[in-house]
């Protein structure tokens, strides 16, 4: 399958997290292929954003692999329960990534599924509420600090225009299904709690 190289994270963040929209996100697991549209992100800047972990440039064992250079996964764990998915953008030594927020499963949901709630029933609230969150993403994927570092380039995580493999194309998204908007739960990053920094695909009818 063809992936989005370097140098498509090689560019401003704000136009990556509303590049990504649209495209599949892939996972290698097991020797099988799990896969989903992405419907949202969020842009995080370090140079200039309060809510970003590498604010100002501050270097620390947890931000170091947002000065990685781009199209590198920084995988990060939130009250000691949730990881999150991010994509390192810019150019090396500028710590910034694309938040993966949301997906749209396409190959493998039964697995993914099964990552997510165990042998529990797939009721209307938890269909609904499957991949609408970072943590989901990453507990679906089966994706945790332990895969911090993963090159997006490579053959394990990756994303692609389309799964040439089975056939199945995603078409261009149309700018007025593109919404914009503050990010959440960053209320604490005075000003830049409304950056609107978060992207998302609105469902259409």
């Amino acid at each position: 399958m063809a992936r989005l190289s370097r140098e498509f994270y090689n560019q401003d963040t704000l136009e990556a997290a509303r590049q990504l929209l649209g495209k599949v996100l892939v996972r290698r697991l097991n020797g099988q292929f799990l896969a989903g549209r992405i419907v949202e992100t969020e842009a995080y800047i370090g140079r200039c954003d309060k809510a970003c972990h590498a604010y100002n440039y501050r270097k620390t064992a947890r931000t170091a692999t947002l000065f990685f250079p781009p199209g590198y996964a920084y995988i990060y764990l939130i009250y000691g329960m949730y990881n999150c998915l991010n994509f390192v953008t810019e150019p090396e030594g500028e710590p910034a990534a694309v938040l993966i927020r949301g997906l749209s499963p396409l190959v493998g949901e039964g697995t993914m599924k099964r990552l997510r709630y165990g042998d529990k029933p797939l009721t209307p609230y938890r269909k609904k509420n499957f991949l609408n969150g970072p943590g989901k993403v990453c507990r679906a994927l089966s994706l945790t600090k332990a895969e911090n570092g993963l090159d997006l380039t490579a053959d394990v995580l990756f994303v692609c225009d389309c799964l040439e493999d089975i056939g199945m194309t995603t078409p261009p998204v149309p700018e007025e299904q593109v919404k914009t908007g503050p990010r959440i739960g960053v209320d604490y990053a005075e000003e830049a709690k409304d950056f609107p920094w978060r992207f998302w695909l609105e469902e259409e009818d």
